[in-house]
């Protein structure tokens, strides 16, 4: 069952906030876990939107993630913040430490933060999305279970550890960038093994190192980093600063969310917050990224290239077409949801 499904999109954000209630993650909280998941789906991140719906609550029904989110400091100064997740979901973290980011750089100018025993955190772009309301620069990263060998390697150690940074502009649209350090996400490989669909080559190895376009050959083999050896360095660096810096585990201790559920992933983030008016006048940075918006937009474009994009861009797009014509669910997700529904005793409406 993979033909798509439209779903209007406060149909699907109502029906994903009232499955985590039903597990008892309080009203506000679910709504920020759903949020996030619906709009990974509205801007065309499938890998990290309502699929996820399913193991998320495993993880909490099994007990090795905790449904109400706690948040404590362990460390605080004026341009620096440790905090400990408490094993929560990792969404909730996230927002959390943002808003307290937030207000922090209102004085200090520019803060950062690590995060230890957290879990999976969505879309890194649901955080640094947040800096955009206060005209203020974001970063957030987490480092991730290994499914990626080290440049040269084929056993995983490394995570995907995806990373975000948000940057606000004047009249036009704000760059968003969001990305993992592998050629791709490791939840776009899932997505294709579940609805039993191909990848492409150059997405991952098998464990003997060969090439593949079988999803399952390569979730027991390992991703392969963008930039071959580069995405490899940023991999590393984001592991550094999200889980050794932290306190969190790292590389290859670090628990797989899919198939462990006895132990806490103990997973670790970091985040940033920029104000940029503590560096240059608003409206002079504003001005400036318009202009170079719009002089990458005018570049002469290669062969075959109809438009040049900014990050962020197309996600942008994608979300005002999904808002209108609904969020577009494969068959299987969607057929995941609705008996997760009903064991719950929730339907869409």
């Amino acid at each position: 069952m993979n033909d798509m499904v439209r779903v209007p999109s406060e149909s699907l954000l109502h029906f994903t906030t009232e499955v985590f209630e039903r597990v008892g993650v309080p009203g506000d909280e679910a709504r920020l876990i759903a949020t996030s998941l619906v709009e990974a789906d509205l801007t065309g991140v499938d890998s990290h939107g309502v699929s996820r719906v399913p193991i998320y609550l495993k993880r909490i029904e099994t007990k090795v993630v905790n449904p109400v989110a706690r948040l404590e400091v362990v460390q605080e100064y004026p341009g620096a913040v440790v905090f400990d997740g408490c094993n929560s979901m990792g969404i909730v973290t996230g927002i959390r430490v943002m808003d307290v980011l937030l207000e922090k750089a209102d004085t200090a100018g520019a803060v950062f933060a690590t995060v230890r025993n957290s879990n999976h955190f969505g879309i890194a772009a649901y955080f640094t999305r947040r800096a955009l309301s206060k005209e203020m620069i974001g970063f957030a990263a987490s480092n991730a279970p290994s499914t990626m060998a080290p440049w040269g390697g084929i056993r995983p150690y490394l995570g995907t550890n995806p990373f975000s940074v948000a940057i606000p502009a004047g009249k036009e649209l704000p760059i968003v960038l969001d990305m993992a350090t592998s050629v791709v996400a490791q939840g776009k490989i899932i997505l294709a093994a579940k609805e039993g669909k191909s990848i492409p080559v150059g997405w991952a190895i098998t464990k003997t190192g060969e090439p593949t376009t079988d999803p399952k050959e390569a979730l027991e083999g390992t991703v392969l980093p963008f930039g071959g050896p580069k995405g490899y360095g940023i991999a590393l660096l984001i592991d550094i600063l999200s889980g050794v810096l932290s306190g969190a585990a790292f590389g290859a201790y670090l628990n797989n969310m899919w198939n462990n559920f006895t132990d806490p992933q103990n997973v670790g983030h970091c985040f940033a917050v920029v104000d940029v008016k503590k560096f240059l006048p608003l409206d002079e940075f504003k001005e400036k990224m318009d202009r170079m918006i719009l002089d990458i937009k005018s570049n002469p474009r290669a062969k075959g290239v109809e438009e040049i994009y900014l990050p962020g861009e197309l996600e942008y797009r994608n979300r005002i077409r999904n808002l209108t014509e609904g969020v577009p669910l494969s068959g299987k997700v969607y057929a995941d949801l609705v008996q997760a529904g009903k064991r719950l005793g929730v339907a869409f409406k």
